[in-house]
């Protein structure tokens, strides 16, 4: 049993040493920090809209370099910021896919809670629910985990046992629940949004 745990303590700070490299902060100019993932290497970072103060965040790598980043779009209904910096060559987050979870899978939200930079708590997956309390479009999917999210925690990744982004951690639903945005739902943010940006230029 002793070396079970070893084993399981080992592959979890693995998991969250490797993830780290993928996290950012997201800091706003009137105060307020909050989480964020590097989605692709050219300096896109996904996050929640309500961490995302105005239109002039900064973004802190996980090497501690800083940048000024630009809102490329954003979804208060879904709670989903889309940010741009002027860096090449990160290392962003592997992709998992939140249309095959279950009940009971395990799961690991990681963030920057009270400052503590890369801190991690660990549940699992209640469900995956067809809306929100908070949100004005109840076609969206949430997530929901059984795991405590705290101020600092939001933006941040969930993430499965092997170690894929599952969805962004979001809010609280009740004093138990934590609800995340589901990365499919992300994705198709992305597509809709981004490309109509892009369009537009």
């Amino acid at each position: 049993m002793g070396s079970l745990l070893q084993q399981l303590d080992l592959e979890m700070g693995e998991l969250v040493d490797s993830a780290s490299r993928s996290i950012v902060q997201v800091r706003n100019s009137g105060g307020g920090a909050g989480a964020g993932s590097v989605w692709h290497s050219d300096g896109l970072i996904i996050t929640n809209a309500h961490v995302v103060h105005g239109d002039n965040p900064t973004v802190v790598l996980s090497d501690g370099r800083e940048f000024p980043a630009s809102v490329v779009a954003r979804s208060e209904a879904q709670d989903i910021a889309a940010l741009s910096i002027d860096a090449q060559g990160l290392t962003s987050m592997p992709i998992g896919n939140s249309l095959d979870v279950a009940a009971g899978q395990w799961v690991m939200a990681i963030g920057h809670p009270w400052g503590m930079v890369n801190a991690a708590t660990a549940g699992v997956i209640i469900g995956l629910e067809s809306e929100s309390p908070n949100s004005e479009d109840p076609s969206k999917q949430w997530l929901a985990v059984n795991l405590p999210l705290r101020p600092g925690n939001s933006g941040g990744p969930l993430i499965d046992a092997e170690g894929r982004l599952i969805g962004i951690n979001t809010m609280m639903n009740g004093p138990d629940v934590g609800m995340a945005v589901p990365v499919h739902e992300i994705k198709r943010f992305l597509d809709r949004e981004v490309k109509a940006v892009k369009a537009t230029v």
